[in-house]
């Protein structure tokens, strides 16, 4: 990845941190976005440590202007990886059956995992399309692939995105640029960890670990190595696909 400018969204911790360290590494510069620019600065202290490139671009996917300004204030990105999700900007939204859903309940799964993948993908691509390369990776989850009782809304937004990322491929291969959905089971993060720290006495990670044929939940390590290959130049003829890291949660052709 030497000469290449990755743009990371929701690298301040968890999958995003460990995707960002792992572009580091690899010899990219790595533009390190988080909602809170304190946790920006903490990864790009991380990979600088580390011997790699980083600049702290803190900004909210939710917010197109902010996105399109960070964009221009940093100069164009070789590779854009739309990590940012969450139902929400922070945290995790009520889950509940759709029936009993309003409107109002929907906002916060859209505006991230299907808004801020929008807003990102528009900002970058223009310059990816001119330079005749580009990557845009999409972290989806196996919830838009499958369903997910009680997460039904959740679900349609990161199954929404990857349908944008099909289309974006369809559109653009003929400028070298390549998009591809990398779709995630159950992660143990910063935010899931209190259910994992207490695993061998919780009925409710036995029962969803029950679900998956590797018996344990992804870990970052377990996405970057496909995350640099579709990033790279040896993933240049893959595009438009849905590659699951999943443990054997669910199976596909």
């Amino acid at each position: 990845m030497r000469g290449r400018r990755a743009l990371v969204t929701g690298a301040g911790q968890g999958i995003g941190r460990g995707l960002a360290l792992a572009f580091g590494a690899a010899g990219a510069e790595v533009l390190v976005n988080d909602l809170r620019p304190e946790r920006c600065e903490q990864v790009v202290d991380e990979i600088r440590a580390a011997g790699g490139a980083a600049t702290p671009v803190p900004f909210d996917v939710t917010e197109y202007d902010a996105v399109c300004t960070a964009v221009a204030a940093h100069g164009p990105a070789d590779v854009l990886v739309n990590n940012a999700g969450n139902a929400g900007a922070e945290g995790f939204a009520t889950r509940g059956r759709f029936a009993e859903s309003e409107p109002a309940d929907w906002e916060a799964f859209l505006r991230v995992n299907l808004y801020g993948v929008l807003h990102c993908t528009r900002a970058v691509l223009p310059a990816m399309v001119s330079n005749k390369w580009g990557r845009v990776l999409t972290v989806v989850s196996d919830a838009g692939r499958t369903g997910d009782p009680g997460g039904a809304v959740y679900g349609a937004a990161k199954a929404g995105a990857a349908g944008l990322t099909r289309t974006i491929a369809a559109e653009n291969g003929r400028y070298n640029v390549t998009a591809n959905n990398i779709s995630l089971g159950t992660m143990r993060t910063p935010l899931t960890e209190p259910l994992w720290a207490e695993q061998a006495d919780s009925p409710q990670a036995k029962a969803i670990l029950q679900n998956y044929a590797i018996r344990r939940p992804g870990v970052p390590d377990d996405v970057t190595n496909l995350a640099l290959l579709l990033a790279s130049d040896q993933g240049s003829w893959i595009t438009g696909q849905t590659i699951c890291v999943n443990g054997g949660f669910s199976f596909a052709l």
